[in-house]
Order: structure tokens, then C-alpha cells, then sequence
């Protein structure tokens, strides 16, 4: 029952990423959106870790520890991003974003 209680919560988490990443037009909430999604990837990881036949192997740990480094990895390119599109547009409307092309 336990396994069924922490897959529901992270398809929540993910359908509230999913959504946040689709329907926001600021790009910071996008990327907010983005780090829900693998926040319930990792939660997957962690949940079908504990209830596997070995648990005493740290496979699922080691998954979710490799996707945090990314995720850290890919907010800190985001930002990066974010950044340069506003100091170019002076907003961080992705909507905007059509402006940069040469």
C-alpha cells in the first residue's frame, strides 16, 4: 500500500510540474515547473529503491543522488539563461523570447 501512496504522490507532483511548465509565461516559473518534474522522478527512484528485492543495494540512491546533480546543473544553465534574456529584454516573459532571433 505504501509503494501505491508514494506513486500517487509523485504523479501528482509531476502533473503540477507538468502544468506549471505549460501554462506559465515567466520563465523562472517554468523552470520551477521543470524542477517539480524531477523532484517526482527522484521520488520514484527512492520509492521503487525501498520496496525492491535488495534494498540493501543503494541502486535507487544513487539515481536520485545522479538526478539532483543534473537537476542543480540544468537550474544553474536555466538561470544563466534567464539572465542574458533579461538583460537584453528587461523581462523574463518567454512569450518575448521571440525577439532574440538574428
Amino acid at each position: 500500500m505504501m509503494l501505491q501512496l508514494l506513486l500517487a504522490i509523485s504523479a501528482v507532483l509531476f502533473c503540477f510540474g507538468l502544468l506549471a511548465a505549460l501554462t506559465r509565461s515567466n520563465a523562472i516559473m517554468v523552470l520551477i515547473g521543470i524542477e517539480m518534474m524531477l523532484g517526482a522522478g527522484n521520488l520514484n527512484f527512492i520509492a521503487f529503491w525501498k520496496f525492491s528485492a535488495h534494498p540493501e543495494l543503494l541502486t535507487g540512491v544513487m539515481f536520485a543522488i545522479f538526478s539532483i546533480a543534473l537537476a542543480a546543473a540544468e537550474a544553474a544553465v536555466g538561470l544563466a539563461i534567464i539572465i542574458q534574456v533579461h538583460r537584453r529584454l528587461r523581462s523574463v516573459n518567454i512569450n518575448q523570447a521571440d525577439q532574440l532571433k538574428g
